[in-house]
């Protein structure tokens, strides 16, 4: 499933494959297919299967048959988070020999546990381990365990970073000593998707606007890289009738689901381009080329009832 690339960068989406997805995570990747393809872009696609232990065998299979039967397609290979750890360790190294990584031995209960200081966010890390002397370095090293790796942790320079957003505009957010790798050796996402949006030089990153308030820790972690920040548009949500974020617990949310209850993938996608202001009585995306702007994404969130 290629067509030409063009030398204007790349949108992309990027699914995790711990379950199918559902009306609200297909029309997130429409509007980045619609941004890409109408910017001129190439349009990636990458597997997040960071956590094999997490990825349920044939969901991507199964997810990446769904974008094609709803009209996305995509240029050049898919790329598979799980076959890039070097290039994740790779840029760890570069971040260590500038003495910005450290490792950290904490436990998640000890994480949300430990004291902050004031105004500091739920589930920031309170620098526990930032600097610890070598002697209890090695102590707690030697304690992990069988099967344990200390995490690696950046030491950050600065707490907090403003990021420009397309639909949201000038953001500020909390950058703490975010997570490179956890402790049972998985390469964290933030590192991940920085690292990967570069590789396959993305320059447009589209996603739902729950992943904002993590976006200038990986802004952030791109400027230590030397990497060019992507420009950012996170998309209003799916939500249900009580206004929560769209989930399989909603029922019929997924192709699948929507065709055991006799709604056929066209009428689904019916749905997602009247969402997106199509014109009526349209089902296929194509129809949408053109049509959705930044400033009709400001509308805010889509109710799927």
């Amino acid at each position: 499933m290629t067509s030409p690339s063009t030398p204007r960068g790349a949108g992309r989406y990027a699914p995790s494959p711990s379950g199918d997805l559902h009306l609200g995570n297909l029309r997130t990747a429409v509007i980045a297919w619609l941004l890409a393809r109408d910017s001129g872009r190439a349009f990636r696609m990458r597997v997040d299967d960071l956590d094999t232990a997490r990825a349920r065998p044939g969901v991507a299979e199964r997810q990446l048959a769904d974008l094609a039967a709803i009209g996305i397609d995509w240029d050049g290979d898919i790329m598979w988070e799980s076959e890039r750890f070097p290039a994740y360790a790779a840029a760890a190294d570069q971040l260590a020999d500038r003495g910005l990584v450290y490792e950290c031995y904490c436990s998640r209960r000890e994480i949300a546990e430990a004291p902050r200081a004031p105004h500091s966010p739920p589930g920031s890390y309170p620098g526990t381990c930032r600097n610890l002397p070598e002697s209890e370095r090695a102590r707690r090293r030697t304690a992990l365990g069988p099967g344990r790796v200390p995490a690696l942790r950046l030491r950050a320079e600065v707490t907090e970073l403003t990021i420009t957003d397309r639909v949201h505009g000038a953001y500020t957010g909390v950058v703490d000593d975010v997570v490179l790798r956890r402790g049972d050796g998985v390469w964290a996402y933030n590192l991940a998707v920085v690292v990967d949006d570069a590789a396959q030089g993305v320059d447009q990153v589209v996603r739902g606007e729950d992943l904002l308030s993590s976006t200038p820790r990986q802004a952030y972690l791109a400027d230590l890289l030397g990497l060019a920040r992507p420009e950012y548009v996170h998309v209003p949500l799916a939500v249900n009738a009580a206004g929560e974020r769209l989930a399989k617990r909603d029922g019929a949310v997924t192709l699948a689901d929507l065709a055991e209850a006799g709604t056929t993938t066209r009428a689904a996608v019916a749905r997602i381009v009247a969402s997106l202001g199509g014109p009526e009585g349209s089902d296929s995306i194509h129809d949408l080329r053109g049509r959705v702007t930044f400033e009709a994404l400001r509308s805010g969130p889509w109710e799927f009832t």
